[in-house]
């Protein structure tokens, strides 16, 4: 195969990113990335499913690297796939496995964003202790659609070894008036759980991502700060540093679950493996303090 063996450095050639996903978040926020970096890149204007599209992107643009970042998360959430299956099918499924298979076949390697929201505490991973989830560990949450199809491409692309698979979790930038920012979501719902989770912050972990293409990193990696942060924590920092007077109530899972068609995952990924090759990567509330909340104080006193 043409890619180089994993975590091999890319050749002196200059590099050229093809990136999916040009209207999504994640995808819009790797445009800028690219730019402010100096990297040349190109949005894929082909259908993930639709393979001739995809082949004559590559043909086109010539990349040395792929990044996926669509998909089908739902709107307004997750909830929306369970009455969307074979819609969540083609894209999540069907087409991230084909982008991979043309890859693949162009011996490129493909960065794919994709979820860690398919594992919850469990009896050998409980709550509060510390003790998360590793890379080789198989999905335990099937719970909602969504995590059933994202767990199924992970497991298959175990296989592709030009595959680089990126466990994201409740993703927090720092434009707290993104809609799909973690932190935005929160401050927006009437009530919310408290439970300690894993997550990623965008502004941190991204350019890492972009790291991880040029080092040629490939395999499953938990793609997320080390350590937990609980809702109640974050809205608490965001109480102390955006909105003084803001309050929020708490329900339990039980009475979540009656206003939500599918259950949530929660859970805690172990991010060793992203902190050895990364070692400047900050722990979770460090993070959130660093490149969302400091950047937009507007109190006095935190």
């Amino acid at each position: 195969m043409g890619f180089p063996a994993n975590g091999s450095s890319a050749s002196a050639k200059p590099f050229k990113f093809l990136i999916y996903g040009r209207t999504g978040w994640i995808g819009g926020l790797l445009g800028k990335l690219c730019e402010s970096q100096g990297i040349d890149y190109t949005y894929g204007s082909g259908r993930l499913e639709n393979r001739g599209s995809l082949e004559a992107d590559l043909a086109a643009v010539k990349p040395t690297h792929v990044f996926n970042a669509a998909g089908v998360t739902g709107r307004p959430n997750v909830d929306w796939c369970e009455s969307h299956k074979v819609e969540t099918i083609r894209t999540n499924v069907v087409g991230t496995l084909t982008l991979a298979d043309v890859c693949r076949e162009k011996g490129l390697v493909l960065i794919n964003y994709a979820t860690g929201c398919i594992f919850e505490y469990d009896s050998d991973h409980p709550i509060g202790t510390g003790i998360g989830f590793k890379e080789e560990d198989s999905p335990n949450f099937i719970g909602s659609f969504y995590s059933k199809t994202k767990a199924m491409v992970e497991d298959l692309l175990k296989n592709y070894e030009n595959v680089c698979t990126l466990r994201v979790r409740m993703p927090i930038s720092s434009d707290l008036s993104n809609p799909r920012n973690f932190i935005t979501k929160i401050t927006r719902y009437e009530k919310v759980v408290n439970i300690p989770n894993s997550m990623t912050i965008l502004d941190e972990l991204l350019p890492i991502s972009i790291e991880m293409a040029k080092r040629n990193l490939t395999g499953i990696w938990n793609f997320t700060n080390p350590g937990v942060v609980s809702h109640n924590e974050i809205l608490e920092m965001y109480r102390d540093y955006i909105e003084p007077n803001f309050t929020w109530k708490n329900f339990t899972l039980e009475e979540q679950a009656k206003v939500i068609v599918a259950p949530r995952s929660n859970n805690e990924l172990d991010a060793t493996k992203l902190k050895q090759e990364f070692p400047e990567l900050l722990p979770i509330k460090e993070s959130l303090i660093k490149y969302v909340f400091k950047p937009n104080q507007k109190t006095t006193g935190a």
